[in-house]
């Protein structure tokens, strides 16, 4: 897929996240720690990758290691900002992200956040991750 197409993609989807987050209740005036998740096979791609990230105003995570289903090893990092759920907002930090996968040759692998009630009270799911894997 083109970049051009990828970040048409995901603005497709960051509307319908929204949508749904606010559909289902969730604050649509809070400030959300917006999560932006890229990774890579190779470790010292993603370490510029992230300090890309950090230059654009991104909190940057920490690289994890982790093992897919068919044995491969990949690292991944989180690139996080905090504002509300405005589109426009999302389509800008997900249009330069995309675009900083490219140039660095990683993934750029699409974004999540939580839920907020009414009080500002972010509500965490209680699944265990290890459960879907």
């Amino acid at each position: 897929m083109s970049v051009e197409n990828e970040i048409e993609h995901q603005k497709i989807d960051n509307r319908e996240i929204v949508d749904a987050l606010k559909a289902d209740g969730s604050n649509a005036t809070a400030e959300y720690p917006i999560e932006h998740h890229l990774s890579c096979a190779n470790f010292d791609k993603l370490e510029k990758a992230a300090v890309d990230a950090f230059k654009l105003g991104f909190e940057v995570s920490d690289a994890e290691e982790l093992e897919l289903d068919d044995g491969a090893i990949i690292f991944c990092f989180d690139a996080t900002i905090d504002h509300e759920l405005d589109v426009e907002r999302l389509d800008k930090d997900t249009e330069a992200l995309i675009r900083l996968a490219d140039k660095h040759k990683i993934q750029y692998d699409g974004w999540g956040t939580y839920f907020i009630d009414e009080n500002g009270v972010i509500m965490e799911d209680d699944f265990d991750d290890e459960e879907f894997e």
